[in-house]
């Protein structure tokens, strides 16, 4: 009874030892990072030859730009920076910190296809190649594909609605038809959207009734599938730049004769050519900025952990102990 009587003496709830190693067991107090925390850090010693750019969301949806070194693999000495914002100018007049000659070492910069994170790495990091992310590429291709499906399910739905009112005018039941693995039109569409990201050869014994079914029904469907998987091959398959350019022209040339019937590709097929250059970079190393989206989803996590985010400058303080 004694012991337990102690135990609860000096039990510390979850806020209190935050409350504890805030005010005296951490250095937060008298870190020299802390005035402007909030606002951007920096940590040149972490800058390495492969870097990661992208943005994460800290508290109440507020954006920071993040820079991180590959090479320590989302560990201590990972986290390069992070500036408040994603202006290129702001974000651009903090990495500037970095020494000019450190700047220089760096090789390749990853990114996402947004325009400013495109100027932040043309601007801080000039000699280093731009490497646009193949999977933020690839979704630009599947999400146009995904619009065909939706388009095509919200009509199914307004068909069945339909025909659903006329027979309670003719006050009569009304049961929508369904295919040999029963399936309506509208389960049809709504069921097949995991099995139009993968390639036939992973698609299982259910997933190939329905998606046979799919392609009868809808040729349209069919037509750009294949096209997102030819897309797709091109990452998966070249080894090359050149062998890359090729298949690409390959794409553009069959897109361009289907773009009538699948207007919803011409924009990805629009910001592929665009962007053509830094997509083909990929294959000289294939790099990727999936070390970003594993650093972003450390920071999600320990967000959560804490239980939010109750003032930033030591959110920030914490992070940067674990990984700057």
């Amino acid at each position: 009874m004694a012991l337990a009587t102690i135990a609860e003496a000096h039990f510390l709830d979850a806020k209190g030892f935050v409350r504890q190693y805030r005010e005296h067991l951490s250095d937060f107090s008298t870190w020299a990072m802390r005035a402007h925390a909030a606002e951007w850090l920096v940590f040149p010693e972490n800058v390495g030859p492969h870097l990661s750019l992208d943005e994460v969301a800290i508290s109440q949806g507020e954006l920071y730009t993040v820079l991180t070194n590959k090479a320590r693999h989302g560990k201590h000495g990972a986290l390069v920076a992070i500036v408040k914002g994603t202006k290129a100018e702001i974000v651009n007049k903090v990495l500037h910190r970095i020494p000019q000659s450190i700047r220089e070492t760096v090789q390749t910069v990853t990114r996402d296809l947004d325009a400013s994170m495109a100027q932040i790495a043309t601007t801080c990091f000039s000699q280093a190649q731009q490497i646009e992310d193949r999977f933020h590429v690839q979704q630009l291709v599947s999400e146009a594909l995904q619009e065909i499906r939706v388009g095509l399910r919200k009509e199914a739905i307004t068909e069945q609605n339909t025909q659903g009112k006329a027979a309670r005018e003719r006050r009569g039941g009304y049961q929508a038809p369904r295919y040999e693995n029963g399936d309506t039109k509208k389960s049809l569409l709504a069921r097949s959207r995991y099995l139009l990201f993968k390639a036939r050869s992973k698609w299982t014994a259910s997933q190939q009734e329905r998606g046979t079914i799919l392609f009868r029904e809808y040729p349209v469907l069919q037509k750009a599938y294949n096209l997102t998987m030819m897309f797709r091959g091109v990452y998966e398959y070249c080894k090359t730049q050149g062998q890359a350019r090729e298949k690409l022209q390959e794409w553009y040339n069959k897109l361009e004769t289907s773009i009538e019937i699948l207007p919803a590709f011409e924009t990805p097929m629009q910001t592929v050519q665009l962007h053509e250059a830094t997509i083909l970079n990929y294959f000289d190393g294939r790099r990727t900025n999936a070390a970003a989206e594993s650093f972003n989803a450390k920071i999600k996590n320990f967000r959560a952990l804490q239980r939010g985010v109750r003032e930033v400058p030591f959110f920030l303080y914490r992070l940067a102990k674990i990984y700057g």
